[in-house]
Order: structure tokens, then sequence, then C-alpha cells
């Protein structure tokens, strides 16, 4: 009986022939590689996030503490700061109503103080420029 000789099959693994074994590790490195990349960005973009939450609660706050500066100011003096310089550096030698020099917010920009606020005289506007640092841009912390 003659022995038939056996065709080789059309299909093969990966793992079958040499150059298959390194073009699965290639790809296998390569998919490995880019879901690397995208974890970090996906990392990196969550750490942004909840930094800029933790800053625009820092400056609400200090938004909060010119208010209740503000508050103080009119009580003892039944009158608007006119700026914060004032509250600073109070008339007749006070005591300060704001500690730690200029407000800030937690970018680094300085909190706008308008007293009496435009559309009420009984109330004051205490503003942040937000992230951008520009008041003409639509991120403002109030």
């Amino acid at each position: 009986m003659a022995r038939r000789r056996q065709q080789p099959s059309s299909v093969r693994l990966p793992w079958e022939d040499r150059r298959g074994i390194r073009r699965f590790l290639e790809r296998s490195r390569l998919s490995v590689v880019v879901a690397l990349v995208v974890v970090g960005l996906l990392g990196m973009l969550v750490t942004r996030a909840a930094a800029n939450r933790q800053r625009r609660s820092q400056t609400r706050a200090t938004i909060g503490q010119v208010h209740r500066a503000v508050a103080r100011f009119r009580a003892d003096m039944g009158r608007c700061p006119r700026n914060i310089t004032e509250m600073l550096h109070p008339p007749r030698g006070r005591m300060t109503y704001l500690h730690g020099g200029e407000p800030r917010d937690a970018w680094g920009n300085p909190i706008l103080l308008t007293c009496p606020a435009p559309d009420d005289p009984d109330t004051e506007e205490v503003v942040s420029a937000g992230p951008s640092g520009d008041f003409l841009v639509d991120d403002n912390i109030q």
C-alpha cells in the first residue's frame, strides 16, 4: 500500500511557523502599547478633571470669604468698600477684613469685587475669571 503524501494545510495558526510567531508577537506588542497609551490618556483626563473640580471648589470658598469680609466691612463702616485694597487696609486703622493679602482664585488670578452690585445696591458682586483668567470668556465663577 502506497502512502499518500499529505498536502500542507492552507490554514496556518500563528504558532505553527517561525515567521507567524514573530508576526503574532509583534501584533500583540503593538496592541499592548496602544492599550497602555489609551489607559494613560484616560487617566490623565480623569486627573485633570478632578484637579479642575478641586480648583473650582477652592475658588468658591475664597469668594465666600470675600462676601463675608464685605458684610463685616459694611456692618462696621456703613458703606461698601471701594475696592479689595480698602478691606486689606481699612480706614480708621481698624483690623483688616481680609487676611493673607489680596484674594486670588485657585489659578492665581485676582478676585474682582464690585460693590454695590450693578443690579442691586444692597449686595456686592464677587467674581473669579475662572480657568481662562479672562473675564470675557464664559467660565467665570461667582
